[in-house]
């Protein structure tokens, strides 16, 4: 991922369509964009995007996160999450860095470690 402050979608190679709802948890190793439904878990090593007109009811690990339709489970990314404008999430959520976009809306608990650099480790 460029360091310009916003997620690198150019290596999705999933896709999940605003007319498809897929039950069970999906175990992927690039991103993801989620235009339709998913009643699982999503764990992946690349970015995820969950469209407007997606859905997830499940737990979400991946490097990072948009949001701009519904989650309900827990987020934990490695690096930026996203919480787009018409957005909602309830649940849990891990994150290095966090932007909130006025309108989104937020039940949870947010954690956001503190990355010691390795210098600092006696």
């Amino acid at each position: 991922m460029k360091n310009t402050g916003k997620i690198d979608f150019h290596n999705v190679h999933t896709m999940i369509g605003a007319d498809a709802e897929v039950t069970g948890d999906l175990s992927l190793s690039g991103g993801t964009i989620v235009y339709g439904i998913v009643r699982g878990n999503i764990s992946t090593n690349g970015p995820v995007r969950v469209a407007r007109t997606g859905a997830v009811y499940g737990d979400i690990d991946a490097s990072d996160i948009h949001v701009g339709g519904s989650i309900e489970g827990n987020i934990h990314v490695k690096n930026r999450a996203e919480l787009g404008l018409q957005s909602t999430l309830i649940g849990n959520l891990e994150c290095a860095k966090l932007l909130i976009e006025e309108g989104a809306t937020f039940e949870g608990k947010c954690d956001m470690p503190i990355k010691k650099d390795e210098s600092e480790i006696k």
